[in-house]
């Protein structure tokens, strides 16, 4: 397998995102430049910018995740960020969680290609997962407006977790509209942080949304919208077993 290398201009950038392990970052920047935009995850104009769009712009958000975290990545799609924090972090024990049958067979190659023993793929919506799957962080990427991302994240967080969204610019409108909303479904303290300052611009924009109570959901809020697809699992119950390094 081939490794992209990153542009010169971000090359310093990308070295301080993924460290020793930038050669499988530039592994995981390949599958995404061939066999992500053959299965219509990637767009073929985003491949000249995998790098600043997507890579260095997801593995940012890794400064502010804590050391030995367990992260969930709602709706995953080609693995942004999940995949690219489990290439940035190998201390993270993450789970993918996609609805999609095509997207969660890229990733479970993507998993088994880069040896990635960190990560856990499944397969299913998630509402689907909740009381299965909890971790310290739930992250998101450009998947839906705020109140229906915290809808669908927050109760897979443990109580004093974080639901960290990766926002535009228009971030702190979007938190004062749905302040109220993220408050009834047990959010506590909402921040918006700028992720790569000095290293990226502009910086990643991240709403990091503290989960202060557990909440029971109310009955048929699903994460259609989420890159939605008929639920399920693959590979038989859908996991792989994730160890850490």
């Amino acid at each position: 397998m081939e490794v992209v290398v990153p542009p010169a201009q971000f090359a310093e950038a990308a070295a301080a995102v993924f460290g020793d392990r930038l050669a499988l970052a530039g592994r995981y920047a390949e599958l995404l430049a061939t066999e992500g935009v053959i299965r219509g995850l990637i767009g073929p104009r985003e491949t000249p910018r995998l790098w600043e769009r997507h890579l260095i712009n997801c593995g940012v958000m890794s400064q502010i995740i804590p050391s030995g975290a367990s992260v969930v990545d709602v709706g995953s799609g080609a693995g942004l960020p999940g995949i690219v924090l489990a290439v940035a972090r190998p201390d993270l024990v993450i789970t993918l969680v996609e609805p999609l049958a095509r997207r969660t067979a890229f990733l479970d190659e993507v998993v088994d290609l880069l040896d990635l023993d960190n990560v856990t793929v499944i397969r299913g919506r998630a509402e689907e997962v909740v009381g299965r799957v909890e971790a310290d962080i739930v992250t998101a990427r450009a998947v839906a407006a705020l109140d229906k991302l915290a809808g669908w994240c927050l109760p897979l967080a443990a109580v004093g977790g974080r639901l960290l969204a990766l926002k535009g610019a228009s971030a702190a409108e979007e938190v004062a509209e749905h302040e109220a909303a993220l408050s009834a479904l047990g959010g506590g303290e909402v921040t918006v942080r700028f992720c790569g300052e000095g290293l990226i611009d502009p910086p990643a924009t991240v709403v990091d949304v503290v989960k202060e109570r557990q909440v029971v959901a109310a009955r048929g809020s699903g994460n259609r919208d989420a890159r939605g697809s008929r639920g399920g699992e693959s590979r038989g119950d859908g996991r792989r077993k994730a160890r850490r390094r």
